[in-house]
């Protein structure tokens, strides 16, 4: 069956969105004269911005349904808009209640959600589970669109930064002390789970062993919520590093890490941008599945803490434990040599 009308709905978070991107691409070689519109929350906006396979965007604003008033006047107008576009076919990626009633709501008759799905929302459409059920989330994603018969190819993740986009990053890079010629690396220092992130006291002996190195700056990145962080690993530095903490959108910190010789940090959504991007990836992880949530693809590298629970899929750990505290630094930093040098032979090959 051929579908000209193609719904794509995955709201968040940034990293999910991430790894969803495959899906655009994938349908639009499959489909080349359909419209594909994607379904999306405020916070990962930016990242589908200019994608060469996507047509429209919609933002969905969760703040405006979140109780009866506000869906009285806000769910009419939003319903009429999706309906009004007739949709053929729904892939609902996200796997959730509100997911799938955007689904039903659109009137697509063709709705596929992908394995995960919870919260009811296979009752509303149909559940694929595929022969990459159990690997990555790309993959799984992906699996979706091969239901609808595609050949799927090697995963694509345009991330599309442009020159006025990259410019603007360059100066505000230039202005917090990183010239254009010097090699860096990027750490990010937080994550949305508290077991996710590693101490801020480790993150501070990779700057100094950066530092004493002489050859590569360390850059920190981060969201607002990160500047307590940002502050405990000022606190045990030698020499301060070069901090963008909170103050880049999503497309100037993929221009940053899209031009940095290695990335470092937990499984977050600027590690799987940096995955997606190409730039040599060091996870650190603990209580998500590397096979997973990994970072796709096969030039980066996982290093997961040497624990029997690792993998337990609990946003706070129920035993007080610090997940990644047992993450050493110097196997980070070797790791992280080792993962650059790679790097350097490859650019140099080609």
């Amino acid at each position: 069956m051929h579908y000209r009308n193609i719904l794509v709905i995955k709201l968040s978070a940034i990293g999910d969105v991430i790894h969803a991107l495959p899906v655009a691409a994938a349908l639009k070689k499959c489909f080349p004269q359909a419209k594909i519109t994607w379904v999306v929350e405020k916070a990962a906006y930016d990242i589908l911005t200019n994608n060469p396979y996507i047509d429209d965007l919609i933002v969905f604003e969760k703040a405006k349904f979140k109780t009866i008033g506000n869906l009285i006047q806000y769910a009419p107008g939003f319903i009429n808009d999706l309906r009004s576009r007739k949709f053929d076919l729904a892939l609902d990626l996200q796997g959730l209640f509100k997911s799938t009633v955007i689904a039903y709501l659109s009137g697509a008759p063709t709705r596929l959600v992908y394995e995960n799905a919870r919260e009811g929302s296979s009752l509303l459409s149909k559940r694929i589970i595929g022969n990459y059920a159990e690997g990555h989330i790309v993959d799984r994603y992906l699996d979706v669109v091969r239901a609808l018969g595609c050949t799927v190819g090697k995963p694509v993740f345009p991330v599309v930064i442009t020159e006025e986009e990259a410019a603007r990053t360059s100066a505000l890079m230039a202005h917090a002390g990183l010239m254009a010629d010097i090699p860096y690396v990027v750490l990010a220092l937080g994550a949305n789970w508290p077991n996710k992130i590693w101490p801020a006291e480790k993150y501070a002996e990779i700057c100094d062993h950066l530092q004493a190195d002489g050859k590569t700056a360390p850059v920190i990145v981060g969201g607002p919520g990160e500047i307590p962080l940002l502050e405990r690993l000022l606190a045990n530095t030698q020499i301060p590093p070069v901090s963008l903490v909170g103050k880049t959108t999503l497309k100037q910190l993929a221009h940053i890490i899209k031009h940095a010789q290695a990335f470092i940090g937990g499984d977050t959504g600027p590690m799987h941008l940096s995955a997606a991007l190409g730039t040599p990836t060091i996870a650190l992880m603990g209580p998500t599945d590397k096979i997973r949530n990994g970072p796709y693809g096969e030039s980066h590298k996982v290093i997961l803490v040497d624990k029997q629970c690792a993998g337990c899929w609990r946003r706070k750990c129920p035993k007080g434990l610090d997940c990644l505290a047992g993450i050493n630094a110097d196997e980070v930093y070797v790791a992280l040599m080792d993962i650059i040098k790679r790097g350097d032979m490859h650019r140099s090959l080609r």
